[in-house]
C-alpha cells in the first residue's frame, strides 16, 4: 500500500483509502440498568481470526494510522449494519484517535457517506476519543469535536480518570458522554476513596449536562454500587463479553444482592433495544 501523504489524503477522505492490514469487529453492548435495554454497541477492533486489540493496535504507526482510522470507521458501520444494529434502534460507539484527523470536515466525509450508503442515522453515532494523553494539539481536538457534533454525532471520552490534563479538556469540550476508567470501576464496592470519586463524576456530569457511562463493570456488588451513585449506562463482563462480529445477548441479574441472593441472571435478546 502507497503511502497517504498530504497530497493524497483529500480523495481518500472522499473516496476512501485501502487498509493498511486485514481487521475486522467484535461488539460489546452499553446498556441502560433503567429501562434494561441496549443503550449501544462499542465497536471493537479485532484481528481477522479474531486476534486481540493489542495485536491490531501494535500494527498502527504514524505513518498508517491515517488510514488505519479511516478504515475503522467504515469497517464498523458497514458491519453494523449487516449485523441488524440499525433495526435494534441502539447507537454505535466507535473509537478514534484525534491525531489521525488532519481536518474534522474533510476526514468526515467518507464516514458520512458510508453511513448514508448503509442507512446508518448519523444522530446513532457516537465518536469515542481515546489516546487522550497523546493529545498536544487542544484547539485542534476542540474543532474535531465541534464538526462531529455540528455534522449530529455525540462524542464521549474515554477511560475518564485515568489521566491529569482530563478536567481541563473536559472544561474545553462539548462531550456528550464520559467513560468511567475501569480502574475506577473495579471493587468500587469496597473502596470507600474511589466510591466517593465516582459519586463526585456523576454529580459533575449531571451539572454539566453530560451521561456517564461506567466501563469494565464485571460483579453484581460493582452493578449495585455504581446504580446507586445514579450511574444509568454501563458496559462490562458482567451484562456480555465482546462478540467477534455479531451482537452478543445481554445477561441481566434477576435479584439483588442486598436479597442474599448469588449474582443468578437471565438472558434476553440484545436487539430489543
Amino acid at each position: 500500500m502507497r503511502q497517504v501523504t498530504s497530497t493524497t489524503k483529500c480523495s481518500a477522505c472522499r473516496d476512501g483509502v485501502q487498509s493498511p492490514f486485514p481487521f475486522t469487529m467484535a461488539f460489546q453492548p452499553i446498556v441502560d440498568v433503567d429501562t434494561k435495554k441496549v443503550y449501544a454497541y462499542e465497536a471493537l477492533v479485532r484481528g481477522p481470526k479474531g486476534e486481540s486489540a493489542y495485536s491490531v493496535l501494535s500494527q498502527v504507526t504514524d505513518q498508517n494510522k491515517y488510514a488505519f482510522d479511516q478504515n475503522c470507521r467504515v469497517a464498523a458501520i458497514m458491519l453494523a449494519s449487516q449485523l441488524g444494529l440499525v433495526e435494534t434502534g441502539a447507537r454505535l460507539s466507535i473509537n478514534f484517535m484525534p491525531g489521525a484527523v488532519y481536518s474534522p470536515a474533510a476526514c468526515i466525509q467518507l464516514t458520512l457517506a458510508t453511513a448514508q450508503k448503509c442507512g446508518f442515522p448519523v444522530e446513532r453515532l457516537i465518536f469515542e476519543i481515546t489516546e487522550t494523553e497523546r493529545v498536544k494539539d487542544k484547539a485542534h481536538l476542540r474543532s474535531i469535536v465541534e464538526e462531529y457534533r455540528r455534522q449530529g454525532f455525540k462524542v464521549a471520552l474515554d477511560d475518564f480518570g485515568s489521566g491529569y490534563s482530563e478536567l481541563n479538556m473536559l472544561a474545553d469540550l462539548q462531550i456528550d458522554y464520559l467513560k468511567l476508567d475501569i480502574d475506577l470501576v473495579k471493587k468500587v464496592h469496597k473502596r470507600p476513596s474511589a466510591l466517593l470519586i465516582v459519586k463526585s463524576i456523576v454529580a459533575l456530569t449531571k451539572a454539566l449536562g453530560m451521561e456517564m457511562l461506567a466501563e469494565g463493570v464485571e460483579t453484581l456488588e460493582e452493578f449495585e454500587t455504581l446504580r446507586d451513585c445514579g450511574v444509568r449506562l454501563m458496559q462490562g463482563y458482567f451484562f456480555a463479553k465482546p462478540a467477534f462480529e455479531t451482537l452478543p445477548p445481554v445477561t441481566w441479574p434477576e435479584k439483588s444482592s442486598t436479597q442474599g441472593v448469588e449474582s443468578s441472571a437471565s438472558q434476553v435478546d440484545s436487539r430489543a433495544a
